[in-house]
């Protein structure tokens, strides 16, 4: 069983309750736009896997790829920051997620908090929306999760306040 802290948006905000409700995490995954002064932190506290996006500078995109994929236990999952939301991807993931689909996708960059299973390809998508104070967003928000083998459970939405 592993719990995951799912954040994005940070846009160089770290709000020191994200510590608080990642604590009994095991690992933290960041759905970029790390911004400045969030990737140290994050990495000194968890382990952190994380995507660059469009607002991060050279700094996180020498750490961070642009698109990740991996296993946790026995879930396939991808990451991108401009990805999209079933019905709707985006153009420079949506052939990946149709040919070879993950059993979880995340993405963020819409500051718009989107948990949603796609029928179509059998995939999750997740979007914790935005946890920094730059943006159109009122609220700013968590996902905390657990993968148990094959399972995505006992999935926890956390709001940390107004924007």
């Amino acid at each position: 069983m592993t719990r995951i802290g799912l954040i994005s948006d940070t846009h160089g905000y770290l709000d020191d309750a994200v510590f608080r409700h990642f604590e009994n995490c095991d690992e933290v995954w960041h759905g970029g736009d790390f911004g400045p002064d969030v990737a140290e932190p994050l990495k000194a506290f968890k382990p952190l896997r994380g995507v660059y996006g469009n607002i991060d500078g050279y700094d996180i995109r020498s750490e961070f790829p642009e698109r990740l994929r991996w296993r946790c236990e026995d879930v396939d999952i991808c990451m991108i920051h401009i990805g999209g939301y079933p019905g709707r991807y985006a153009p420079s993931i949506r052939n990946e997620l149709y040919i070879n689909p993950p059993k979880l996708f995340i993405s963020g960059h819409s500051h718009i908090l989107k948990i949603i299973y796609d029928e179509k390809i059998k995939c999750l998508h997740m979007n914790p929306g935005a946890a920094g104070k730059h943006g159109w967003h009122k609220v700013r928000t968590l996902v905390r999760f657990v993968i148990d083998g094959d399972r995505i459970k006992d999935c926890e939405v956390i709001e940390l306040g107004k924007r």
